[in-house]
């Protein structure tokens, strides 16, 4: 069985080290590996993950272009790229063409990027996203690192009443943490996907079986948040879970394939 990692980070090898580091004191947790394009691929190899989708971030406007320079500068084939835009980066009009040409999506992450989703400055950002048709993965939930709620069900449900024709892929089962109000509000509304990055370890069992139940099942996409999560762990979750191989097909790669036109 083919499997798509929808949800890894990735950084240059300059600063991996560093971006490690910051990683593990803002979430207080070691992460699994130094997250360098070799260490990558060395873990999908052995755990059978076919691709992955390399969220890549801009925690501040200046670093953007550099970020993107190096990704669309990846040459595996097993990669798929999307790309960092920071809200308040000057050239975003400018970047989003470039990421429409040379990448597959946008990751978001509010918690380092420090803004509201749903903020209307970032509107107009969202209304070339839309016209673009480019998929954008957000980051949703609690922050550990501040403890706000920058990207949670309120805010997710603001977006959508303003650009309802955004691919939204809402990351970690809908918002970490955060699972009651997302089962209120957000499971079961086919305008979003989700992932199950960093959420079945941390969700009671009945809960993620309500999600998996309600939720429309081409839109729920296997993600394992390396070097933040572990491969191996992240999909023995899945095989482990009650529901018939057709559904987990689905889960690792069906989907994901025909979100971004794979086959």
């Amino acid at each position: 069985m083919d499997i798509i990692d929808f949800h890894t980070h990735m950084w240059p090898e300059k600063v991996a080290e560093k971006a490690k580091e910051y990683l593990e004191q803002s979430f207080k947790m070691p992460m699994n590996a130094i997250p360098i394009e070799k260490n990558v691929l060395e873990a999908m190899d052995k755990n059978g993950v076919t691709k992955s989708v390399i969220a890549s971030v801009a925690s501040r406007p200046n670093q953007v272009e550099h970020i993107n320079n190096w990704l669309f500068g990846l040459n595996s084939e097993r990669f798929i790229k999307f790309a960092s835009l920071h809200p308040f980066y000057e050239k975003w009009s400018y970047e989003l063409d470039r990421i429409k040409d040379n990448a597959q999506g946008i990751k978001i992450q509010p918690e380092f990027q420090m803004f509201y989703i749903d903020d209307e400055r970032v509107f107009p950002m969202y209304e070339k996203i839309q016209k673009l048709q480019i998929p954008l993965l957000f980051h949703c939930g609690y922050e550990l690192s501040t403890g706000l709620i920058q990207a949670g069900p309120k805010q997710m449900l603001n977006v959508k009443k303003h650009f309802p024709g955004i691919t939204f892929i809402a990351a970690h089962m809908g918002g970490f943490k955060l699972w009651d109000e997302v089962e209120n509000s957000i499971i079961g509304d086919d305008y979003f996907y989700i992932d199950t990055s960093s959420a079945l370890s941390f969700m009671k069992e009945d809960q993620i079986y309500r999600f998996l139940n309600k939720h429309n099942k081409d839109k729920i996409l296997f993600g394992t948040d390396f070097p933040v999560g572990n491969h191996k762990k992240e999909i023995e979750l899945i095989k482990n879970l009650n529901i018939d191989d057709e559904f987990k097909e689905k889960i690792f790669h069906l989907n994901a394939e025909k979100l971004l036109n794979l086959k």
